[in-house]
């Protein structure tokens, strides 16, 4: 096997000294354009890469971050990652990615590995039932942390969508459309943002002096929001409109109304959350609670820039507004005939 090109292959390859090596490849030093060209070509024939790792303790900062997320698959995760991505490599940072899949244990390991090969800062989801020692952990170790979506702790910045207002304006639409019977539909655990868009559902059935609400449970994917739809139209006829816990739950919902030969937006109106890409191309198109995921993972990747500038501010909590896009899935009840 070739052994590892090292600062010393690239300095015999280019003939020239290997701290000549090292500040052309950390751009420093007063170094003349033919020799840093020698050096780069050098190291482009060895296939010589810098030892980021060294690096970080030889300068004491560490360009590398972690992104502990739960559910990486659904893609609302995903277009907020690809959000964080976009800003932190512009910014020359290198970003892990890890999924807890909501497993405190699996949550416990990749932290700990984390801190254990050095990072720069940490983005994260707590997984649910996150134990008071993780946070004492991240706080001993003295890392950066912003949490997302959950927020779990008054000592950490947090960046979050204020939930039970959205879930609230999307109810509140469906209320005026002349809906009187009307659903939640999706998410499986107690989680803190479920709970909260729960409560922003509620509140308006109760304010309008509604029926009793009916929340239904269902993992957050189209396949489950397919299956919940049929079930909850077997046990509650008439419901005539959802408000469903995320976009995927609520296209899944659609497909199972069509299913059952049931026109979306006609018969039952429904009214999704996230604005993922699919809910603007999908047939019929999805009138959802936006968020732009893209944005918001920006404005995650933002704050830990933010804190790791400045580690004595005081903990900034920013919760984003969602903003109601009306497609094609919701309209006035069908007059019975």
């Amino acid at each position: 096997m070739t052994p590892k090109p090292t600062l010393s292959t690239v300095a015999r390859e280019a003939g020239v000294s290997i701290p000549t090596v090292s500040q052309v490849m950390r751009g420093t030093g007063r170094i003349s354009d033919e020799t840093r060209e020698k050096v780069l070509n050098a190291a482009r024939k060895l296939h010589y890469l810098p030892n980021s790792r060294a690096a970080a303790m030889r300068s004491g900062e560490n360009r590398e971050i972690g992104f502990v997320i739960n559910q990486l698959g659904n893609p609302f995760n995903a277009e907020v990652v690809g959000g964080v991505v976009d800003l932190l490599e512009a910014e020359g940072y290198l970003v892990s990615i890890v999924d807890t899949r909501d497993d405190r244990d699996r949550q416990k390991r990749q932290l700990e590995s984390f801190i254990q090969h050095g990072r720069g800062g940490l983005l994260w989801v707590p997984a649910i039932d996150t134990p008071e020692e993780t946070f004492d952990m991240l706080s001993a170790q003295g890392i950066p942390v912003v949490t997302f979506l959950r927020h779990a702790s008054r000592d950490l910045d947090h960046v979050g969508i204020r939930n039970s207002e959205a879930t609230s304006t999307a109810t509140q639409y469906l209320v005026d459309l002349g809906h009187r019977h009307i659903a939640y539909l999706g998410g499986s655990d107690k989680t803190i943002v479920r709970n909260q868009r729960i409560a922003g559902y509620e509140m308006v059935m109760e304010r309008n002096g509604l029926e009793p609400p009916v929340v239904w449970n269902c993992e957050d994917n189209k396949l489950a929001g397919l299956e919940a739809m049929t079930e909850l139209r077997t046990k509650h006829p008439e419901i005539t409109a959802v408000v469903c816990n995320g976009d995927m739950v609520a296209l899944g919902a659609c497909l199972g109304l069509a299913r059952a030969g049931l026109r979306v937006g006609v018969d039952v109106s429904v009214f999704g959350f996230d604005d993922i890409q699919d809910a603007a191309v999908a047939t019929p198109a999805l009138t959802t609670m936006a968020v732009s995921p893209h944005k918001l993972g920006r404005k995650l990747a933002r704050a830990l820039l933010d804190r790791i500038d400045d580690p004595e501010m005081p903990p900034v909590v920013s919760e984003v507004s969602a903003e109601a896009v009306i497609r094609e899935t919701t309209g006035a009840p069908a007059k019975p005939c």
